[in-house]
């Protein structure tokens, strides 16, 4: 196996991870009830994607 001869410097290390960084979720808003979602998913607060109600809203029925 092979092994360093030299120590690396902390700036070269660096350079290595500047990379390994995690991004930020990008939300959008609903265009229907403004609640912030993520893309391409259904809203769930108002269960509208694209314009369309996916799931019917239960409503309460007393008897």
């Amino acid at each position: 196996m092979a092994n360093p001869k030299k120590r690396h410097s902390k700036c070269r290390r660096d350079k290595r991870r500047t990379h390994d960084r995690l991004t930020p979720v990008n939300y959008s808003k609903c265009p229907n009830c403004g609640e912030p979602i993520l893309p391409h998913r259904m809203c769930p607060n108002c269960k509208t994607y694209k314009g369309r109600q996916i799931i019917a809203l239960k409503t309460s029925e007393k008897s």
